[in-house]
């Protein structure tokens, strides 16, 4: 059995973006009350602002914004690579002394030409804690057909035991997890299950913005590798990974009937109920190797 990658920081995180916060709590157990410290997850309105113009407002863990932005707007249709985003300005309004909710904003300028489509297109998104269609009016608005996910021959080398390795390893890369028990992972694995990136955040799809971004950030192959979510697997985590090109979504917990849907379209691998003695695989990618990813 291979050895546990040490888990290593994310390149974004800083002590001024900690994710959790210690608060003082009262905790009932058996008949008697104890007051001790305990720590809780952040989460805050974070709005997205594409030449000057509010298009969403999401609630997640106040980290590793930038990677965030840039992310969702990839992951949406914004722009369609690193190139067309020109600056990021992330502005942070949170007062230690102050009753006011504390809020972010993250301002992108991005191309003209994206800013002209995103204009057409606009719909208000308010998200709890991740949302994929707020806002919108009208089934005949709403576009479900994903982008079709390349055949690199990455599943073909997928290690016998790479997604039991994915699951053994993940609890490592969860350090905010551990201490609020309280948020989902978005985790970057090689063919052979290692993770070598992951990231946390209130709400599955914004840790996956932030996954996405980092690795368009790095301009890491996007096709060379695989995502392990501590989720269950919904249609918009999946339409997400598709439109980036990556080949494998798998999830801790079940998939919806739409998620498989779409990935079958994509022809994206999708397995869920991931664990280290196993996993069920939906047959959504006829170029998937029949064994990949299953140890013997």
């Amino acid at each position: 059995m291979p050895a546990a990658a040490a888990a290593a920081p994310n390149p974004l995180e800083t002590e001024g973006q900690p994710g959790a916060v210690e608060l003082r709590v009262h905790r009932h157990r058996g008949g008697t009350v104890q007051t001790l410290a305990d720590h809780v997850g952040q989460e805050w309105p974070v709005a997205l602002v594409f030449n000057g113009i509010s298009h969403a407002v999401m609630m997640c863990t106040p980290r590793d914004l930038e990677a965030f932005a840039v992310g969702f707007a990839i992951s949406e249709g914004i722009v369609g690579r690193n190139a067309d985003i020109q600056d990021i300005e992330v502005y942070w309004y949170a007062k230690p002394d102050s009753d006011d909710l504390p809020h972010a904003e993250v301002h992108l300028t991005v191309v003209q030409q994206a800013f002209v489509e995103l204009k057409e297109k606009r719909r208000a998104l308010a998200g709890r804690s991740g949302c994929g269609v707020c806002g919108i009016e009208s089934i005949d608005l709403l576009d479900l057909e994903p982008e079709t996910v390349p055949d690199t021959g990455f599943l073909a080398r997928l290690a016998p035991d790479a997604i039991a390795r994915a699951a053994r390893e993940l609890p490592q890369h969860q350090a905010l997890t551990k201490l609020t028990g309280g948020l989902h992972a978005a985790a970057w694995c090689d063919a052979s299950g290692a993770i070598l990136r992951a990231f946390e955040d209130v709400g599955r799809h914004n840790a996956l913005d932030k996954l996405i971004g980092q690795l368009v950030i790095e301009r890491a192959d996007t096709q060379q590798g695989f995502v392990f979510l501590s989720s269950r697997a919904s249609y918009e985590l999946v339409r997400k990974a598709a439109r980036v090109g990556i080949p494998m979504v798998a999830t801790i917990s079940a998939p919806s009937t739409l998620a498989i849907a779409i990935a079958k379209r994509a022809g994206l691998r999708l397995v869920s109920f991931c664990r280290e003695s196993g996993y069920v695989d939906y047959d959504t990618a006829a170029h998937a190797a029949p064994d990949a990813g299953q140890a013997s």
